[in-house]
């Protein structure tokens, strides 16, 4: 018989799906043992993922360090010295802080 196996795993909101197939003849058991070499494709992919994820959390977490430290270094200078990239860093800084001068407090008590 010919056969195709598909195996799907569903991690943190993303989906793995690996999909083998073979035109020779197989058996049972030959088929069972692609269908667990495509488990273990995508638990490979699964792991992989976690790896990838971990590292652009810690990248990420990083970059924004470094950003609020080149802030604290551009305040500790006289704003008459500020280069173009001075101003547009603390620029960037003050628009994330956007929703925070904008809070009204106008909708407590309705939820």
């Amino acid at each position: 018989m010919n056969a195709s196996v598909k195996v799907m795993l569903s991690y943190d909101y993303c989906h793995f799906e690996i999909a083998l197939s073979s035109d020779q003849d197989m058996t049972l058991s030959e088929v069972n043992e692609m269908r667990k070499a495509a488990h273990r494709l995508a638990d490979n992919a699964v792991r992989q993922y976690k790896v990838a994820k971990s590292e652009a959390a810690g990248n990420l977490a990083w970059q924004k360090e470094k950003f609020y430290q080149k802030a604290e270094e551009i305040r500790l200078k006289p704003v008459s010295e500020w280069t173009p990239e001075d101003k547009a860093h603390m620029k960037i800084l003050a628009d994330r802080d956007w929703t925070a001068r904008y809070d009204y407090d106008d909708d407590q008590g309705q939820f």
